[in-house]
């Protein structure tokens, strides 16, 4: 039986783009917590927006008494479509509201920061997640959730700003990188590993307060409405000495993202191109769970850039099945990613 779908703000073919879910990929489940998510959605470069009706033709799968969302990188989540559900503690005017596209695009505008380097898609979901009623982030992907009312040009682009903040931390600022994170907390004052952490409440975990002080910083004017940050006991980024020109120089550092591969999608042997800056001349071939399936060494030098060539098998010499992968190179330059996707045969 099909949960009830209540009317939301969109296009009025909604009910019949319903019925195109079932052209969505079958994926593996996953859960998720909080507002980052442990999907990971490796993009091409550059910030690619998914409308509702998108996300709804494309990335949602119909199951018995459920809608779920189903993304390229193999998480899935249940969508809650009814504000009658009781999860839903405040049912607000009775229907679910989506970002309005224009707006979102019109927050990504206004990013005065070099995010096309690090790439990430947007999905403007239809209905919130059961797991997680917020919107959310992850390395390359973006969710925005609905509320039960018409969000505010302030709401859509603080919340747009702030998860953002979110996939510029994981590309450019990962867990890996100590001696980075070691820096900005010394920057922050949150150096106190005992109040900020991961496991701290919400405002004071590092992730976060990265997220707002990219939010604060990089954002536009209507991002910054309230002139605050979720952590009031810190002081605003602006007044931070250093801390800007910390976070611009990760934007720097991604700058050199002149790597392609070709064809792409791709049946059967890629061609890769990496700058020569960005790797000694090796490169890792990386599943959509950051797991390593294979390392190219370079074929040949030209024009100021690496060569590689990889013929869509792992180290064991066997083929890999169809799907997105990540090749991933780092040097001087900073880490330069790129998707090669192996489309089903």
């Amino acid at each position: 039986m099909r949960p009830p779908v209540p009317e939301i703000a969109m296009a009025p073919r909604l009910r019949e783009t319903l019925h195109l879910a079932a052209t969505c990929l079958a994926l593996l489940p996953a859960g998720a917590g909080g507002n980052e998510l442990p999907a990971r959605l490796p993009s091409a470069g550059g910030l690619r927006i998914h409308p509702v009706e998108e996300v709804l033709a494309l990335y949602c799968v119909q199951g018995p008494g459920r809608l779920d969302l189903a993304l390229p990188g193999g998480a899935r989540f249940e969508l809650i479509t009814s504000v009658d559900d009781p999860a839903i503690a405040n049912r607000g005017d009775g229907s679910f509201h989506p970002f309005p596209e224009a707006e979102v695009r019109a927050a990504l505008g206004q990013i005065a920061f070099p995010v096309g380097a690090v790439g990430a898609d947007v999905f403007i979901l239809p209905y919130p997640r059961r797991a997680g009623l917020e919107s959310a982030a992850g390395p390359g992907v973006i969710l925005l959730s609905p509320g039960v009312r018409e969000p505010s040009r302030e709401q859509v682009h603080a919340e747009l700003a702030h998860e953002l903040g979110h996939v510029v931390q994981f590309a450019l600022l990962p867990d890996a990188d100590r001696a980075g994170w070691d820096r900005y907390r010394q920057l922050r004052g949150i150096t106190d590993t005992d109040l900020y952490n991961e496991s701290a409440v919400h405002a004071n975990r590092p992730h976060e307060i990265f997220a707002e002080d990219f939010r604060a910083l990089f954002g536009g004017p209507l991002a910054n409405y309230s002139g605050s940050l979720e952590n009031p006991g810190l002081p605003l980024p602006g007044q931070v000495a250093g801390l800007r020109g910390f976070m611009e120089a990760l934007g720097q550092s991604s700058a050199p993202a002149a790597a392609f591969a070709h064809p792409n999608p791709t049946r059967g042997a890629v061609g890769l191109v990496l700058p020569l800056g960005a790797s000694q001349g090796e490169v890792e071939i990386l599943d959509v769970a950051g797991r390593r399936v294979r390392t190219l060494q370079a074929e040949g030098v030209g024009a100021g850039r690496w060569s590689f060539g990889w013929d869509g098998r792992n180290a064991a010499g066997e083929r890999v099945a169809p799907g997105a992968y990540l090749v991933r190179s780092r040097g001087g330059a900073g880490a330069v990613l790129r998707l090669v996707v192996l489309p089903p045969s």
